[in-house]
């Protein structure tokens, strides 16, 4: 697999905008997060590979087994929209070659640095690939499709690479909750499957979190400070004390 290949197809996928809407209860719930589908399905078809996109806008595909040996057959998914915590318009990633560990400036004046997260000293050598402070990268998780698009390519122009059968599934949706809510199986049938989407070089996590989401509305008593006392309700410390009784070690910060 060729590097400088794997880095312009994550540009070319990082530059659509695919930002999931929570807002929304459409399926998905934003329609441009089909175009990226589009374009996949543009890409595989001119590798030759079967595919299939439902009613919802994913994406499942397979390619044949070429062994005569018995093999399992293999499975990778990764989602094509961006969380809503920012824009996915407009992305312009900057890509710095050789890196050595400096801090990265942004546009909007914060900065990537090591002594914030010092994972980035792991890196020092090679090629860091980061947002410009205005958007998100997108990298959740679109060098994760990149990954999986290079290497279906590969096994496409490698027909003497033997394999067992190997299936994929783009989906959308992931960021807000419901990526896998409406995506049918009908297409993907693999014995063993893995999601391709963060985690560092060679790690491999075989569990997950559950999460979700809570709306409280807190109400208070809004009396004048002159005649509040035993009136008043400040619905702000009604939350902080709310807050408080939450069990503290079950945090995701201590999980």
């Amino acid at each position: 697999m060729d590097n400088k290949d794997l880095l312009n197809r994550f540009l070319e996928y990082a530059k659509i905008d695919t930002q999931a809407n929570p807002d929304s209860e459409t399926i998905p719930t934003a329609e441009k997060e089909k175009d990226m589908i589009k374009l996949l399905e543009k890409q595989l078809n001119a590798l030759g590979i079967e595919n299939h996109v439902d009613k919802y806008g994913f994406l499942s595909l397979r390619i044949p087994s070429n062994t005569s040996k018995k093999v399992h057959s293999i499975g990778f998914l990764a989602h094509c929209d961006t969380a809503p915590d920012a824009s996915g318009a407009n992305v312009n990633p900057q890509i710095i070659e050789n890196y050595q560990g400096q801090d990265v400036p942004f546009k909007d004046g914060e900065y990537l640095s090591p002594s914030r997260f010092p994972e980035l000293k792991n890196i020092v050598g090679k090629t860091l690939i980061c947002t410009d402070g205005t958007t998100l990268l997108g990298s959740d998780d679109k060098s994760g499709v990149a990954s999986i698009m290079e290497a279906l390519k590969y096994f496409v122009e490698h027909p003497e690479e033997e394999h067992g059968e190997i299936y994929g599934a783009f989906t959308l949706d992931e960021e807000v909750g419901t990526g896998v809510d409406n995506f049918a199986l009908d297409n993907f049938k693999p014995d063993f499957a893995f999601t391709v989407d963060g985690g560092e070089l060679g790690e491999l996590n075989y569990e997950t979190f559950n999460a979700a989401m809570l709306h409280i509305k807190f109400e208070g008593i809004n009396v004048h400070p002159g005649s509040a006392k035993g009136k008043m309700i400040n619905s702000s410390e009604v939350a902080i004390e709310f807050h408080n009784k939450l069990p503290k070690y079950d945090k995701p910060e201590y999980t």
